[in-house]
C-alpha cells in the first residue's frame, strides 16, 4: 500500500483537527496555516473524509469542522483510505500471479498496522511529548457593537486635477 502526499496531509490535518476540536468547529483555513497545506487542497481532502463519516462540517459565522466520531474510533488507516479513494488496481500483467501474493501479503501487513493505530494514540504522543497545542479562542457568533459612525469628511484645500495643480504650481491661480 502507497501512501500518498494526499494521504500523509489528510493524518496531519485530522491529527491538528482533534488536538483543537475542544474550541469549537475549526476552520479549514486554520489549519492550512498551521500544516501549510492551501486551502483548496483541504477542501479536496475533507470532501473525501465527511463522505467517509470521519468529520463534520458546519456552516456559517463560527463554523468549522469537528470529527464525526470519537477520536478512538478512527484509525489511520480509516483517514488514508477515505483521502485516497481509491483501493489497489489488481494487476494483470504477465508473471504478475507469481507474485501477486507477495503484495496482497504487505498490503494487508501495511493496512492492519495503520488500522491499529487510532488518532487517538496520535492526540496523546503529541500531548505527552509536550509539543505546544495552539487553540484559537472560540469565535463569537454574535455581532459586535455598532461601529462608530465615521467622522465627517474634512474640506482639504487641495487642486482637484492636474491642470489645476498645474496652475498652482505656476502661481498662476490659487489652491482653492
Amino acid at each position: 500500500m502507497r501512501i500518498s502526499t494526499k494521504g500523509r496531509f489528510a493524518v496531519n490535518a485530522m491529527l491538528d483537527l482533534a488536538l483543537r476540536e475542544a474550541g469549537g468547529p475549526v476552520a479549514l483555513a486554520t489549519i492550512g496555516e498551521r500544516q501549510g497545506i492551501s486551502l483548496s487542497y483541504l477542501e479536496q481532502l475533507f470532501g473525501g473524509l465527511r463522505a467517509a463519516g470521519l468529520v463534520q462540517a458546519s456552516r456559517g459565522p463560527g463554523g468549522g469542522y469537528r470529527l464525526g466520531r470519537a477520536a478512538a474510533a478512527i484509525s489511520v488507516a480509516d483517514i488514508v483510505l477515505a483521502a485516497d479513494d481509491r483501493r489497489l488496481p489488481e494487476d494483470h500483467r504477465p508473471g504478475a500471479p507469481a507474485t501477486a501474493a507477495l503484495w496482497r501479503g504487505l498490503e494487508e501487513t501495511m493496512r492492519s498496522h495503520m488500522a491499529a493505530i487510532s488518532l487517538q494514540s496520535l492526540v496523546d504522543g503529541q500531548r505527552e511529548r509536550g509539543e505546544p497545542i495552539v487553540v484559537a479562542p472560540p469565535r463569537r457568533r454574535a455581532i459586535a457593537a455598532a461601529a462608530p459612525a465615521p467622522s465627517p469628511r474634512t474640506l482639504v484645500a487641495a487642486p482637484n486635477s492636474v491642470f489645476a495643480l498645474a496652475r498652482t504650481l505656476a502661481g498662476a491661480v490659487p489652491a482653492r
